[in-house]
């Protein structure tokens, strides 16, 4: 149409994107108190670098507006906004951004706290990063560190390696996964 102003991905993502204050709000009342992930891209190394690549415009191309802010900007979806948060179907889990098998639904755990848990990555499929959130509740001085799950091809921010209700668990946004059933 002539005339017509479509949305830049930028735009809509200032609309999707939650305030810290909100998101912690939101993961106290659902009783997993998550914070979501403050730093930016993740940056390959001269001694590490991942298999799949991009530029930002090519993620922006590549990912929805939810799928980008949660794989490349280390975001937290809100608690039961993805369907897989309550899908238990016999299949695999896959990354969004390159499309690796992760997860298998073998290795997920029943936790009804809004996002998807599994006790087992696929071997090899996943990485560890330390996520650190300084003054995360607004307290100087407070810090919270967290063990952040990355893909290990393309380094998209999955989730993180949680204590909850006594498992330890990778806790997952289903936004960073693609599930497969398992074939007939």
């Amino acid at each position: 149409m002539y005339g017509a102003r479509h949305e830049s991905q930028e735009d809509k993502m200032q609309k999707f994107t939650p305030t810290r204050r909100t998101f912690l709000t939101a993961a106290a009342a659902a009783g997993a108190g998550l914070p979501a992930a403050a730093h930016a891209d993740r940056i390959a190394t001269d001694d590490f670098q991942f298999e799949v690549q991009y530029t930002n415009e090519e993620w922006l191309e590549r990912l929805t507006v939810e799928q980008y802010e949660i794989l490349r900007k280390n975001g937290t979806e809100w608690p039961g906004s993805s369907p897989l948060s309550k899908q238990y179907e016999t299949g695999s889990f896959y990354c969004q951004g390159c499309g690796l098998k992760l997860f298998d639904s073998v290795h997920r755990v029943r936790l009804d706290k809004g996002w998807v848990f599994f006790r087992h990555a696929e071997p090899l499929s996943v990485l560890m990063d330390i996520d650190t959130e300084a003054n995360y509740s607004g307290t100087p001085g407070n810090e919270r560190t967290l063990i952040e799950v990355i893909c290990r091809r393309c380094g998209s921010h999955l989730g993180h390696l949680l204590r909850v209700d006594g498992q330890l668990v990778h806790c997952i946004n289903g936004t960073a996964l693609e599930f497969r059933p398992a074939a007939a």
